[in-house]
């Protein structure tokens, strides 16, 4: 999913870049309660603004119900600046959130390492 002008913003070696806390420009703390394991699904809405390419990518991940950590994952991203990126898709009403149900315990072994296998199956 990457266009031309992100050829520049990426190195085969190196990876990224541009540092992570300039995609979220400088903010760590999103403005929405978002969990790891919060389910995230865009809504249909056309962001009035311009999204900037990580908002669109994360965007096009949410096309169906996706965890946070799916997202972060796979925008190679830590996971407190996916936060802040999905809280702005929120905040614009691109995109819905949903809170992990009372079984998924996010202190839970059994929890974590399902979500482990799942995301080392998709990735």
């Amino acid at each position: 999913m990457t266009g031309p002008q992100d050829e520049l913003w990426l190195d085969d070696d190196a990876g990224r870049l541009v540092r992570p806390y300039t995609v979220s420009n400088g903010r760590t703390q999103p403005t929405a309660k978002l969990d790891l394991l919060s389910m995230v699904m865009a809504t249909g809405r056309v962001p009035r603004a311009h999204l900037e390419p990580d908002h669109a990518r994360a965007l096009g991940l949410c096309a169906g119900p996706t965890t946070v950590a799916e997202i972060a994952a796979h925008l190679k991203l830590p996971a407190v600046i996916t936060k802040v990126l999905l809280s702005d898709l929120v905040d614009c009403g691109a995109v819905s959130t949903r809170a992990p149900g009372s079984a998924a315990d996010s202190t839970d072994r059994s929890v974590l390492e399902a979500l482990l296998d799942g995301l080392q199956r998709r990735l």
